[in-house]
């Protein structure tokens, strides 16, 4: 039995029934050759998606087209966030040594041109984990020198030296996401994260690529209908760009079971719409902004790999 992370207590107010689901919120099941195909790569090679694990709205159109969002270093995470589907532990099982080449395979199966890793917290181990996901970055890079990698990391614990670890690795795309705004950070999220160390570890990125001469893309995302405002949704996104993060996605957070925070709010598309003008204004390359983005999001990806290949040619 795993030694499960203890899990905050809802208040009140979060044991009001859920909200009825809107009609623009509901997905077909997922299916399909392409669907099948991947699902049989992952079982084979013994690899997790992010796409399973956090129960992902979009997986039945990533996987019919081929994509999907690998999952590194266990599907186990040490934190406890409120929001998330992920499973917990205090002591996740060790880290696989065959991951990184497994994953390189199935991309090759896949003939991926852009690929998005993410991982899990390792708050049990020195590094974070920041050199696993960097070995697994290397070996797509020795793969195909021109894959363009795009890494959803940790905050390290606030440790600056994963984040160069992961720069380190020559990756495309540095993400790590915020998930909310200031005030609802605590209710949020696990207590060893928070707003102020994610910017840090976005900023250091940021620096540290340019220092080795890297053009690196930064990313973070959002989630909505967590009882945020405009006005912190307009803070979180000047503090996001004044330590230089350059693409931005927001979503509509779906409670995942009734043990985890209730949604406040769906956010309907022209709400969705401003926000995303909101955030324009602030200076972001690019903003995918809609009820279904999420932080992998394909349009998303779309244009990142289009700006990271029109700067190299």
């Amino acid at each position: 039995m795993q030694d499960q992370a203890r899990p905050i207590p809802p208040t009140e107010a979060e044991k009001i029934p859920p909200l009825r689901k809107p009609d623009w919120l509901k997905v077909r099941a997922p299916g399909g050759e392409s669907y099948t195909k991947i699902k049989g790569l992952l079982k084979e090679g013994g690899l997790n998606t992010v796409c399973e694990e956090a129960r992902c709205p979009n997986i039945s159109e990533c996987w019919a087209s081929g994509t999907a969002t690998f999952m590194v270093g266990s599907d186990i995470c040490t934190r406890a966030c409120r929001f998330c589907a992920v499973k917990t532990a205090r002591i996740p099982p060790p880290l696989d040594p065959n991951e990184p080449a497994n994953v390189a395979r199935a991309v090759a199966a896949l003939k991926l041109k852009y690929v998005v890793l993410t991982t899990v917290d390792r708050d049990d181990m020195e590094d974070g984990g920041a050199g696993h996901i960097a070995k697994t970055i290397s070996e797509l890079k020795q793969l195909d020198s021109k894959l363009l990698v795009e890494a959803l990391v940790s905050d390290y614990r606030g440790d600056l030296r994963g984040v160069e670890t992961v720069i380190d690795s020559q990756v495309d795309v540095y993400a790590h996401n915020i998930e909310t705004v200031e005030r609802l950070q605590y209710r949020v999220r696990d207590p060893r994260a928070g707003f102020a160390q994610s910017l840090k570890t976005l900023k250091h990125a940021k620096i540290y690529a340019q220092e080795k001469s890297q053009k690196v893309v930064t990313k973070s995302s959002i989630m909505l209908g967590l009882g945020e405002t405009d006005a912190e949704l307009l803070h979180a996104f000047r503090s996001l760009r004044e330590v230089g993060v350059d693409i931005l996605t927001l979503g509509q957070y779906l409670r995942p079971t009734l043990k985890h925070l209730p949604v406040e709010k769906y956010v309907t598309v022209p709400e969705f719409d401003e926000l995303r003008k909101l955030a324009e204004a602030q200076g972001f390359l690019y903003v995918a902004a809609g009820p279904m983005v999420r932080s992998s999001y394909r349009a998303a990806e779309f244009f990142i790999e289009s700006l990271i290949r029109h700067q190299r040619s």
